[in-house]
């Protein structure tokens, strides 16, 4: 897989299987796209909720993805806490192996609130993900 080198703002539409990703070749498109589409059904699996993603960071390599976005209720009317994720293709399929936590449970645990500890400890988790991936 393609190591995407790009900072991006992207917008994701789940729910009917219509997605779409700007400023990234088509190829990444697809990549970007299976995704978000797996970030937004363990989102509706968590919560219920149905989300258009703004895409803050994306990085892909070998496999292994880190996202950070801000996701939104696809009339846009909603705005929900950010949402960072971890994930892995396994039989071709992503899956999400974790969300960071975020406001107050991410706040108060110095684990996640600082962000070098809260990297370095997701490293030592899964020492299988490329390091580029992760922003820090």
């Amino acid at each position: 897989m393609r190591f995407l080198r790009t900072l991006f703002l992207a917008a994701c539409l789940l729910g009917g299987g219509m997605t779409s990703v700007l400023s990234a070749p088509a190829a990444d498109r697809a990549v970007s796209q299976a995704i978000l589409k797996a970030l937004g059904q363990e989102l509706k699996a968590w919560t219920g909720l149905e989300a258009v993603f703004l895409v803050k960071y994306l990085q892909v390599k070998n496999g292994w993805a880190w996202v950070a976005t801000f996701p939104q209720s696809p009339d846009g009317k909603s705005r929900y806490e950010p949402v960072e994720a971890l994930l892995h293709q396994e039989a071709g399929a992503w899956k999400v192996l974790e969300i960071r936590p975020g406001g107050p449970d991410c706040e108060e645990d110095p684990d996640c609130a600082d962000d070098s500890r809260y990297f370095r400890r997701l490293k030592s988790r899964f020492p299988q993900a490329p390091p580029e991936i992760f922003p820090h």
